[in-house]
């Protein structure tokens, strides 16, 4: 689908440096990986909110501050967002 945006002169230049250092081959390229990014961290926030709201329902834990983060790395490496 073609489309038509238009961008700030920084935001032009910068995505036109990106280009040009053949990290990308065009400005599309560079945007539908920005938009790809941001829809990952959304999906992983999502995630994590799932998971509070789940644990505020069900009370309290036993678990320390470690033991937390790496059942929720080992949650978000399981479904592929980490």
């Amino acid at each position: 689908m073609r489309q038509s945006i238009s961008f700030t002169k920084p935001n032009d230049e910068w995505l036109k440096a990106q280009v040009e250092s053949k990290e990308y081959s065009s400005k599309s390229e560079v945007i539908n990986d920005l938009i790809r990014k941001a829809r990952q961290k959304q999906d992983e926030i999502e995630w994590i909110r799932s998971k509070l709201v789940k644990a505020e329902q069900s009370g309290f834990t036993d678990m320390n501050r470690d033991e937390i983060l790496a059942q929720s790395k080992e949650g978000l490496r399981r479904n592929g967002e980490l």
